[in-house]
């Protein structure tokens, strides 16, 4: 009798068990269906990123183009971003960064420095035309979606390469870029850096406020990111048109960090009508990971002490790989979404975009978001949470291309306001 009762057993399973393993086959095609639905709307809307370092990384490393964008899928790069994984990943539009250390605050040459980046940007649609285009506006963007073409916009992260002149916006402008982050990483003629302890305007300086002003007037989005809290109200004071947090993340989840947002931030950037595009580093999305990374960093400096090494040191980079894969500090696509959901809850969910900072954040990515193919994922926690098609389409790029248009028809009013016939042009 056991025994026969035992075959029985395992030809039919007890019913909670049965039912138990039919749930777990259900669960698996709703997440295979879930995450197909999710490759599908990645390909078919256009997808925006605030912030990407490609300029920088290709400007520092000397890379060659012809080998960092060779034709086939096998030819990958270590980066965050290339053609490939955009195109895996459905990225459309993303805005290329011409990002100026605060060093050249001091030695002097950051418009030089800009203009080399903005000329290696604008060299790549030139290199690969079946590839690339440049884009300064929402319907160049559309236009070359519609040719199977990746839009390479660009913004300026540090109004540094302004100097002391108001006609740099125009030239600026002139030249493709199409938004300004005021500060980076130090105080700067514009104003306080969130990263820099050292207050010297307590927010806007004098010829800051005329920066924005100027910059409502030509048409260039206004970006506050990287600058400190008393220079974002400040800004929230004087401008006329919507701005952009184009690599921001929230505070809430990260106490303390100036860098994010925090909820009264947030909540003005919905009544500006503005869009808050979220970071994706572990460190910007994760308190936890932050403090493994300090951790970390500390870790390292202290090993490397005792054996009298720099970072530079072929064995102390060995020993900090080794080190970090076995003390891994990477959040999770979870918790960027935890991100977008905290600004649609206090903002709306016309207010939310994507600013990864891929190639800005170095490996500290979250599992999930490595790189340029991994929009999808984060997708589809999207749509596991509620988030319809539209919400969806919102996020990927029309809340962008609202702030965007919304920014030059600002201009064309205040042009035809002060009778300036050149600023704010094409």
């Amino acid at each position: 009798m056991f025994t026969h009762f035992s075959k029985i057993s395992m030809r039919f399973p007890p019913i909670p068990l049965a039912f138990s393993f039919l749930l777990g086959c259900f669960s698996l095609q709703a997440q295979d269906a879930t995450q197909q639905k999710a490759d599908s709307l990645a390909q078919a809307y256009i997808i925006t990123d605030g912030h990407i370092d490609l300029p920088f990384r290709l400007k520092v490393s000397g890379f060659r183009l012809k080998k960092e964008y060779i034709k086939d899928i096998e030819s990958e790069t270590q980066g965050d971003f290339d053609y490939p994984k955009a195109v895996d990943g459905g990225l459309n539009a993303p805005f290329m960064s011409i990002y100026i250390p605060a060093s050249y605050q001091e030695t002097g040459g950051a418009r030089e420095f800009a203009d080399s980046l903005i000329n290696l940007v604008q060299n790549i649609p030139q290199e690969f035309p079946e590839k690339f285009a440049l884009a300064n506006s929402p319907q160049d963007i559309e236009e070359n979606f519609e040719q199977n073409l990746i839009s390479l916009p660009m913004g300026m992260e540090n109004g540094a390469p302004i100097g002391d002149s108001l006609e740099n916006i125009q030239y600026f402008f002139d030249r493709g870029i199409r938004y300004i982050t005021l500060t980076h990483s130090k105080v700067n003629q514009i104003c306080d850096s969130s990263y820099d302890t050292v207050r010297v305007w307590n927010g806007l300086s004098p010829f800051g406020e005329e920066v924005v002003r100027e910059m409502n007037q030509v048409g260039i989005m206004v970006d506050v990111s990287h600058i400190s809290d008393s220079a974002f109200y400040d800004v929230m004071r004087l401008t006329k048109a919507p701005v952009i947090a184009s690599h921001s993340s929230a505070r809430k989840f990260v106490p303390g960090f100036e860098r994010n947002m925090d909820d009264d931030m947030i909540k003005m950037m919905g009544k500006n009508n503005g869009v808050i595009q979220i970071n994706f580093g572990s460190g910007f999305v994760d308190e936890d990971s932050r403090k493994k990374s300090s951790e970390m960093r500390a870790h390292l400096s202290a090993w490397m002490a005792e054996r009298n090494l720099t970072y530079g040191d072929s064995a102390a980079q060995a020993y900090a790989r080794e080190y970090m894969a076995n003390n891994p500090a990477y959040s999770t696509v979870q918790k960027v979404a935890d991100h977008i959901d905290h600004v649609v809850e206090l903002a709306g969910i016309d207010h939310v975009g994507f600013g990864s900072d891929f190639d800005g954040v170095g490996d500290t990515l979250p599992t999930g978001l490595k790189d340029a193919s991994d929009y999808p994922n984060l997708i589809t926690e999207l749509l596991k949470r509620g988030y319809s098609d539209e919400d969806i389409e919102k996020i990927c790029y029309k809340n962008v291309f609202r702030v965007w248009n919304d920014v030059q028809d600002v201009a064309q009013t205040l042009t035809r306001e002060g009778g300036n016939g050149t600023s704010g042009s094409r």
